[in-house]
């Protein structure tokens, strides 16, 4: 019997993953065009790893399809496109009210992301930060609970625990009252919670949707193209956006990750209503049952208080996107800096075109610091974040490990003069394979406020400098060189 099982496995299996190998190494190479880097890294994992490599593919790496499963939500995007070209002059601002001009070096930044990300400017807005989760959902509950007609949320990941529950009562209250409450969960980070958990929200008239739901189809599993994106819309008036998903962990309530360190902000005004079209968007395309049309009572015209002046884009990215606007919104405020670019990631991954930006501002005399967490998460991401890191210290860059509990922050602030805050890591996944948004923000005082914390946050770090590096161990040295090596993978 175990001559005849080695024999099958000899002749017929050993030979099929073979073969397999290499018609996802013709694929990797040929059809799916991926960029140089990963294929090499695709190529040397099926190469040497034939039957783990294989199996990393199928879950990890292919993509072909990728143009069928977008083609709906190219449609939907594609209308927005006819809306922005009516409004491009009049939103592409000249004059900011308050008397707080906006240089022309920005003003071209804001073009290129009107017309590569459809992103409008918009300048009524007041912006408040939040960088505790208890704050934060204190804030949410707070504007769910105050909601008059409609409540629109979409995050990555949601669990059945306190604040879960916490929020899900307050949204089955409001929908329970006849408000409409639509919420997006994605299908593999909000998958724990079960039926029952949603029970209660769907009989107060409440409605879902999940992005990507099935994972049972072995030739598309689908765990890449996530939708990471953390949105919440309160009658197209009140908007959150940032790095807070919908646990317990993110309010510092379990032990192992606590104190929780994130950033998120409050957002009164239009630029509400650009996170409305993208909750739009990403609605019609998840749900086959309750499609979303333009209607007036989710796009209100309110006029702007005068002390609501901030400027601001609301700048989405994904694999469904022809450009790569939220690398390209980094790229673009990395090279406007004129005194210091301040970043915190949980997970540093860049590309060359990062890095080299990141080195020239460096040698430029910019100050440029990086924060990341001391403890990790995906602890191959980390190790290759740290190779990245020591690659840089050469040039001047400064970086830090955020010592107190774990950072999950996607920030970086310029010159006090513009910042971004969002779901995007830094990292190659969050440039090319899920969903994110960022809100980029031309304000002084919200990037003062930004900075000002990450300074606060220096107190509880420790500094990656040379000679910390020279004193790791080898087994250390070797963990950082095979997780940089596969890390166009991760």
């Amino acid at each position: 019997m175990l001559q005849d099982l080695s024999f099958f496995i000899h002749d017929f299996i050993i030979p099929i993953i073979f073969i397999m190998n290499i018609i996802f190494a013709i694929t990797v190479i040929f059809i799916e065009r991926k960029n140089p880097t990963t294929t090499i890294a695709w190529l040397m994992a099926l190469v040497f790893l034939p039957a783990l490599g294989f199996i990393l593919y199928l879950f990890f790496g292919q993509s072909f399809y990728r143009d069928r499963m977008f083609n709906v939500k190219k449609e939907d995007d594609d209308k927005l496109t006819e809306i922005l070209e009516s409004q491009k002059k009049e939103l592409f601002i000249h004059d900011v009210p308050g008397g707080r001009p906006i240089s022309d070096a920005y003003k071209r930044m804001m073009l290129m992301l009107m017309e590569s990300n459809k992103a409008p400017v918009t300048t009524g807005n007041s912006v408040r930060v939040f960088v505790d989760g208890n704050e934060k959902f204190n804030a949410l509950i707070d504007a769910i609970r105050e909601a008059k007609d409609h409540i629109h949320m979409e995050y990555y990941i949601l669990k059945d625990d306190e604040i879960g529950n916490e929020v899900f009562a307050a949204l089955s209250e409001r929908a329970q009252s006849g408000i409409t409450v639509r919420f997006l969960g994605d299908g593999l980070g909000s998958a724990g919670p079960r039926r029952s958990f949603y029970q209660p929200f769907l009989n107060a008239g409440g409605k879902l949707a999940f992005f990507f739901p099935s994972l049972v189809n072995i030739s598309h599993p689908r765990l890449n193209y996530r939708n990471h994106r953390k949105i919440a819309i309160i009658d197209g008036k009140t908007g959150f956006i940032g790095g807070f998903n919908i646990g317990d962990d993110y309010l510092s309530r379990v032990s192992e990750w606590a104190p929780w360190r994130d950033t998120a902000i409050q957002v009164t005004g239009h630029a509400v209503l650009a996170m409305q079209i993208r909750f739009f968007l990403d609605w019609n395309y998840a749900s086959k049952k309750d499609r979303i049309d333009y209607d007036i009572r989710y796009f209100p015209d309110d006029q702007a208080p005068e002390d609501f002046w901030v400027p601001m884009q609301i700048v989405s990215g994904g694999p469904d996107t022809y450009w790569n606007p939220i690398k390209e919104s980094y790229l673009k405020l990395i090279t406007l800096a004129t005194q210091s670019v301040y970043i915190q990631t949980p997970y540093f991954i860049p590309d060359e075109s990062i890095l080299d930006a990141l080195r020239m501002a460096a040698l430029s005399g910019i100050d440029v610091r990086i924060m990341i967490p001391a403890k990790p998460d995906h602890i191959f991401v980390y190790w290759a974040g740290y190779s990245y890191i020591e690659q840089l210290l050469d040039a001047g860059v400064r970086a830090y490990t955020y010592d107190t509990g774990f950072i999950h922050a996607k920030t970086i602030v310029v010159d006090e003069i513009a910042a971004s805050v969002g779901s995007a890591n830094w990292d190659v996944r969050s440039f090319r394979l899920n969903f994110e948004t960022n809100a980029i923000i031309y304000d002084q005082e919200t990037a003062r406020e930004l900075k000002e914390h990450f300074l606060k946050d220096l107190n509880v770090c420790s500094e990656l400098t040379a000679e910390r590096f020279a004193t790791l161990p080898m087994k250390i040295k070797i963990k950082q060189s095979i997780s940089r090596l596969f890390s166009p993978l991760l």
